[in-house]
Order: structure tokens, then C-alpha cells, then sequence
């Protein structure tokens, strides 16, 4: 689960807690206000609970990459992720020669 939809779900599910339950019985509730309301708080709290309990997901796209060509004044051969972006795996095999200034062979996570 992204962390938008996490962040969404917590507020949705806080807002159901609090919002609708509260205006139910502050307008004299009947049994059956009462049983819906204790109903939706009883699912807003389990949503919460559940969005809590979520954990981002590590696995990305794999990049991969054999038998690359030469880089020559400053290119690369291999893969490139700037900055180190990028959660999935990354492998380089028998890349190419790599010569001139600022060239890479392999993997270049730098900005």
C-alpha cells in the first residue's frame, strides 16, 4: 500500500469514527442508532487498525543489464539510477570498457 492510500484510509477511517457516530447519539439515539453507530465505529476502527498495520511494499522493477557497449566521455554502460532512486533490484554483468572522464560501467547511482 502507497503511503497516500495509507494516509487516506487513516483519515477516512478517523472520520468515520469520530463524525457520524458522535451526531447519531447526541440527536437521542433508539436502539437501532445505537447498534449502527457502535456498527461504524466498529468498522472505522478496523480500517485504522488494518492501514496501521500495512507495510510499504520493497519490491520494485528489476533492472538488469549484460554485454553493454564502451562508455566514452562521460556515458555509461550499465544502468543508471540518480540519486539512488529506485527500490527493486539493480545487476550489471560484463559490461562494457569504460574510459574517459566521469564514464561508468555498471551501475551509477550517483546524482
Amino acid at each position: 500500500m502507497s503511503q497516500a492510500w495509507k494516509i487516506t484510509v487513516i483519515l477516512l477511517a478517523a472520520a468515520g469514527v469520530l463524525s457520524t457516530p458522535l451526531i447519531w447519539l447526541l440527536d437521542g439515539p433508539g436502539a437501532g442508532q445505537l447498534v449502527g453507530a457502535t456498527v461504524q465505529a466498529a468498522v472505522g476502527i478496523a480500517a485504522l487498525v488494518w492501514a496501521l498495520l500495512q507495510r510499504p511494499s520493497t519490491v520494485g522493477p528489476t533492472d538488469r543489464v549484460t554485454r553493454t557497449g564502451k562508455a566514452n566521455r562521460g556515458g555509461t554502460t550499465g544502468i543508471r539510477r540518480p540519486g539512488g532512486r529506485g527500490r527493486g533490484a539493480a545487476t550489471a554483468e560484463r559490461t562494457g570498457e569504460a574510459s574517459g572522464g566521469n564514464s561508468v560501467s555498471g551501475i551509477d547511482y550517483s546524482n
